[in-house]
């Protein structure tokens, strides 16, 4: 049944204008922006672009490249958890599209109808999507995020205005004003997730400068599974809305971060072109509480998880992994196993957080290309993946996991290996 979105007013629009400012993680963000701007104005899809440097032709040119979409119509008939499945793609910013006119101009465009065009407009519509999705696409409305520098950040291009019975009609003069508020809240809010991203991918960077393997599409995939394994999980848990989307945040952040106690590690053990011997193996191991010291005497939650998922994405479920039952400032064993070296941690002794990376950490690497190995197949890899259920992986985050791999094929299209 259709549920109608009440259209809100300017002043109420400071309590979501506070949220958004809150969020740390640009992804996460993204996402948040789309769904109020959506609802801000009551319609039922929409799609965010941020402008980027794309290479074409061995030549780096400006565009506006999408990534995400939704559509409630659509997203209705899908399995719980499950998102929208989506091509991803770039526009350029010219004249020839709704968005791209947007971005080039820098102006609101408001479309009431996108089959019946106005006279004289030198954009045109791209039927291909309705054509394929058996979707109709009506009203329009795309909005700039303009930067306080006055550059482009991006457009949000919102879909097909509901009335109180559902039905699809124009978008009005009112809500031209109120989502021209929201973008320009929104852009502040976009500003400092992008300073965020780009100081924690600047640590990611020193650690690629020890380890090739440590790059920047590498951690951006494992944060973004481990992402959308959490979100089931808290779902399938019956977590607050509010606590899964404050823990998503952090844990978006904090995933990235993993292995950032590589920092700290000989290079000729991280840049060995070839598998470890079992005493390079024993330093490499140490990464884990390197990582785990970095975020002592923590100040906030996002150092928490940051600490439990760098000392414990290697641990197994079955207690095989490591570095197990150590403190990581002290270096002391606190509980032995039957060898004489610390016991590892298993099951539930294993934070949820660590438990979760370790997943999408592995997966990740076996779809990745090494200097010692090509990928694995996709069967191989998810054969693998089931193997494991119940030893080195906990068996209900594998179950969620294959539940919801669309979204995590979908994620490998956003952050592809660099060629």
């Amino acid at each position: 049944m259709f549920k109608f979105k009440k259209k809100i007013t300017i002043e109420s629009l400071k309590d979501i204008d506070a949220d958004l400012t809150k969020i740390q993680d640009l992804d996460i963000l993204l996402e948040r922006i789309l769904l109020e701007a959506r609802n801000v104005i009551g319609a039922d899809a929409g799609t965010i672009y941020v402008k980027e440097l794309v290479e074409e032709g061995g030549q780096k040119i400006e565009k506006l490249a999408m990534k995400y979409s939704q559509n409630d119509t659509m997203q209705k008939d899908l399995p719980p958890g499950q998102k929208l499945m989506y091509s991803l793609f770039s526009v350029p910013i010219n004249d020839k599209t709704v968005s791209g006119y947007c971005g080039l101009t820098q102006q609101l465009v408001n479309v009431p109808d996108a089959y019946n065009l106005p006279r004289g407009v030198p954009f045109s519509f791209g039927k291909s999507y309705d054509e394929k999705t058996g979707y109709k696409t009506t009203s329009m409305l795309a909005v700039p995020l303009k930067g306080a520098d006055g550059n482009i950040l991006g457009v949000i291009q919102i879909i097909n205005s509901l009335d109180k019975n559902g039905k699809t009609i124009p978008f009005s003069r009112n809500d031209e004003k109120l989502i021209t508020h929201f973008a320009a809240n929104a852009t502040v809010a976009l500003e400092k997730a992008k300073l965020m991203r780009t100081l924690i991918l600047r640590l990611i960077q020193m650690a690629q400068h020890r380890d090739p393997k440590e790059t920047g599409t590498h951690v951006n995939r494992v944060a973004s599974y481990a992402v959308e394994i959490w979100d089931s999980w808290a779902m399938r848990h019956r977590l607050p809305e509010f606590e899964r989307e404050k823990i998503k945040d952090d844990m978006r952040v904090a995933s990235m971060l993993h292995d950032v106690g590589k920092v700290a590690v000989s290079d000729m053990i991280l840049k060995k072109p070839a598998k470890f011997t079992p005493e390079e193996f024993l330093i490499m191991q140490e990464h884990t509480v390197h990582g785990a010291v970095l975020f002592d005497n923590p100040q906030s939650p996002m150092d928490v998880l940051s600490r439990d998922i760098a000392f414990t994405h290697h641990e197994n479920w079955d207690g095989t992994g490591y570095p197990g039952w150590i403190d990581p400032v002290e270096k002391r064993t606190l509980k032995t196993g039957s060898d004489g070296k610390p016991a590892g941690k298993k099951g539930e002794e294993i934070p949820l957080s660590g438990r979760i990376v370790a997943l999408a950490d592995v997966f990740d690497a076996l779809c990745s290309r090494r200097v010692y190995k090509e990928p694995w197949s996709e069967k191989d890899v998810l054969d693998e993946m089931q193997k494991c259920s119940g030893t080195k992986f906990d068996p209900e985050l594998v179950e969620i996991f294959f539940a919801i791999y669309p979204n995590i094929r979908q994620i490998q299209q956003r952050y592809p290996e660099a060629s």
